[in-house]
């Protein structure tokens, strides 16, 4: 079996698992349980390997707990940021599952300890409430204990049967893109909620390489509204992991969305000190704002999210907004990422955002904060998507590309609106579209109804007005029209018109003689 297949049988049995193991809980609810499960398999997996050290002599799931000492424990939790005693591994729990009557309590119980083993170290709060989503006693499970029990046991058993082959790079792979196919299945069947937690992987990509485009290494990766941290994963994906020198760094507001995010991180072998995901409004309470610039910043924020903007008089002299002399209205927070993200990037970096296409070309403060972005070369590219790109939405979304370090003022608008293939219920960019955006975006070549850059004078004489519509013109599609051509089919038509009238009249003529003789 290629590893293609292998991926693809594997991502058949663990949605066959997720849908069979539910019954009557709806998906969404029952997200936590699968993909909770998936990341108790990895972590125990992971961690067993690395106690065993590659020598086969060893199989931590045969030792007793007695047998660990305060020395390995301290050493492997300064390590890995967590210890699992070999009867709390997913194995040892996963067979024994059918006929543990209190199943759900010993597994809070270990959940509990493994989130404990941490405290008081440096992984304490990467490792701090990552369970706290799978509660096992919750009604969703069942009314009965018993009922609760059969269903985990249930969901261990499915994953525990999954094949993800000997644990090396290639099974890390394959944990890490079952997890992934997983949130955006979910996603995918989540309503308008899914896209505020998963960016699909091929937009993903667009965004990342736009991020980094250019860059051989950068300090460390930033998305303020993370979601479930797939952007931050493509730009591992793509670029070889020594570039991103400090690691990947996120805000999520959103409780069960953030341990998701930790957990995705763990689930692609990026360990505890190489990722800081924090919960907590970006906007009102932003951390790392004391840190060092990020050379790479991605982001896909809510659309048009309400925010406490003017009603915080503070806000006004807050760094991140000040500058603009401006905050973004109440009732559309797109621009206040759009500064904060600004505020975060390196003088070297840029950051890729996707945005809602009204924020180019509305009035007001939203005007006020574009002239503050184009005044000051900010804006390095403007490029427009197809509709239907993303969960939960069917508008065509805008990527607003920022840089600090533009060499010339130019503003480049790139329409790609065209560039999608239809799949399902969505439409998807393909590699060959992405390398198509990527290469004009490089070269800053004009290209007709595609690319065009635009002196920033030109783009200030037009209110600032940052639509890309406004600048690349539209391929004209309407078929061509020969006016020649269609003047003599004209004049052949009359002709051929006055031919008949002349007819019918003779023929009336007669008709009306012959009726006079009668």
């Amino acid at each position: 079996m290629t590893s293609a297949q292998q991926r693809a049988e594997l991502q058949r049995r663990i949605w066959q698992i997720a849908n069979d193991v539910r019954g009557a809980v709806d998906g969404w609810d029952f997200k936590q349980y699968v993909l909770g499960s998936l990341f108790y398999r990895f972590i125990s997996e992971n961690f067993a390997s690395y106690i065993e050290g590659g020598d086969d002599s060893v199989n931590y799931a045969e030792l007793t707990d007695s047998v660990i000492t305060a020395d390995i424990k301290d050493d492997a939790i300064k390590t890995k940021g967590y210890f699992i005693y070999p009867t709390q591994l997913f194995a040892k729990v996963a067979a024994s599952a059918n006929t543990n009557e209190s199943l759900n309590t010993d597994l809070a119980a270990i959940f509990a300890a493994i989130e404990a083993s941490a405290n008081g170290y440096p992984s304490e709060q990467d490792i701090k409430g990552l369970f706290a989503d799978f509660d096992t006693t919750s009604n969703r499970l069942g009314n009965t204990v018993k009922d609760k029990n059969i269903r985990l046991a249930a969901v261990l058993k499915g994953v525990a049967e999954l094949d993800f082959g000997h644990f090396d790079a290639s099974h890390i792979d394959l944990f890490g893109d079952a997890y992934e196919f997983l949130i955006s299945n979910y996603a995918a069947n989540a309503g308008k909620s899914g896209g505020e937690f998963f960016t699909p992987q091929h937009v993903s990509k667009l965004i990342a390489q736009l991020a980094m485009h250019k860059q051989t290494s950068v300090n460390k990766i930033y998305d303020p509204a993370c979601g479930s941290g797939s952007l931050l994963l493509q730009a591992k994906k793509h670029f070889d992991s020594h570039i991103i020198e400090d690691g990947f760094f996120g805000q999520e507001i959103n409780h069960t969305t953030y341990n998701l995010a930790r957990m995705n991180m763990f689930l692609h072998n990026i360990n505890y000190d190489k990722f800081n995901i924090q919960l907590g409004n970006t906007l009102v309470e932003p951390q790392f704002g004391g840190d060092k610039p990020f050379d790479a910043i991605v982001s896909n924020p809510p659309y048009s999210v309400k925010w406490i903007g003017g009603d915080d008089p503070t806000l006004i002299n807050d760094e991140r907004f000040a500058p603009a002399g401006v905050l973004a209205p109440k009732s559309k927070a797109d621009f206040a990422f759009v500064l904060h993200a600004l505020s975060y990037l390196s003088s070297k970096g840029r950051a890729a955002i996707v945005c809602f296409p009204g924020i180019f070309y509305r009035g007001g403060a939203e005007q006020k904060i574009r002239q503050y972005l184009v005044d000051n070369n900010y804006v390095e590219t403007v490029i427009s998507l197809a509709p239907n790109l993303f969960y939960g939405t069917t508008i065509a979304v805008n990527i607003l590309v920022l840089s600090k370090h533009k060499t010339n003022t130019n503003i480049q608008f790139i329409d790609a609106s065209g560039l999608f293939k239809k799949e399902a219920n969505n439409n998807v960019l393909l590699d060959t579209h992405i390398d198509q955006i990527l290469a004009v975006f490089d070269s800053k070549t004009n290209v007709d109804h595609f690319a065009m850059s635009v002196p920033f004078e030109l783009v200030a004489a037009n209110d600032y007005n940052l639509s890309v519509s406004s600048y690349v013109d539209a391929k004209d599609t309407r078929e061509a029209i020969d006016i020649a051509h269609l003047n003599a089919e004209l004049k052949t038509t009359v002709a051929k018109i006055d031919e008949l009238r002349k007819d019918i009249d003779e023929i009336v003529t007669k008709i009306e003689g012959e009726e006079l003789k009668v």
